[in-house]
């Protein structure tokens, strides 16, 4: 890794329900690389995390989905949950953001149910992909190719299964975000 990172923005899209691991965890790690991370959400405020079972903690949103643009960030990262990513893929304002990275060719990085805000963007057709297994099905009918592996990463787009990816999610995210733009990422 370059020391490139310094100063980097990337965007965390998120909504209320968003999974407290799959959130608190890239962004802790992303911050220790030196990447200035911004939570984004279509309100502001705070956003509320569901950790594992029940509710858990809040975090502060830095930007809404108004007040930023897919030219503000090197990356984009979105955690899943339930709650969240079911929210987001019927937000168009959400989807039109999400959409702008995969155009711009910047990474994009999503795990467990996050899948669906990207199926709703219409950016999976073609593209190899995991998620949490129950979402397999409706990766593959969107037309994406679905594996069961801890971390898959096709062009700059990184996708995991759940909270016990964390790990190789986090390392391989921050090493596409350290590559910059891919030039076969597309939307």
């Amino acid at each position: 890794m370059t020391q490139s990172l310094n100063g980097i923005r990337v965007a965390i899209l998120a909504s209320d329900g968003f999974e407290e691991s799959e959130l608190a965890v890239p962004k802790a790690e992303m911050d220790a690389a030196g990447i200035d991370v911004h939570v984004v959400a279509p309100k502001g405020g705070n956003i509320r995390a569901w950790a594992e079972t029940c509710w858990g903690d809040e975090y502060p949103v830095d930007k809404t989905l108004d007040e930023v643009s897919e030219h503000d960030y090197a990356a984009l990262m979105l955690p899943g949950g339930v709650i969240n990513p079911d929210t987001l893929r019927q937000n168009d304002k959400a989807l039109a953001f999400v959409r702008a990275f995969f155009k711009a060719g910047k990474p994009v990085g999503a795990i467990c149910h996050a899948s669906w805000i990207l199926i709703n963007a219409d950016v999976v057709e073609g593209r190899r992909m995991t998620s949490i297994p129950s979402v397999a099905q409706d990766l593959i009918n969107a037309g994406a190719e679905w594996e069961d592996s801890e971390v898959v990463c096709d062009n700059g787009l990184v996708t995991s299964r759940k909270p016990a990816d964390l790990d190789a999610f986090c390392s391989k995210l921050i090493e596409e975000i350290d590559e910059g733009r891919h030039t076969d990422q597309h939307a």
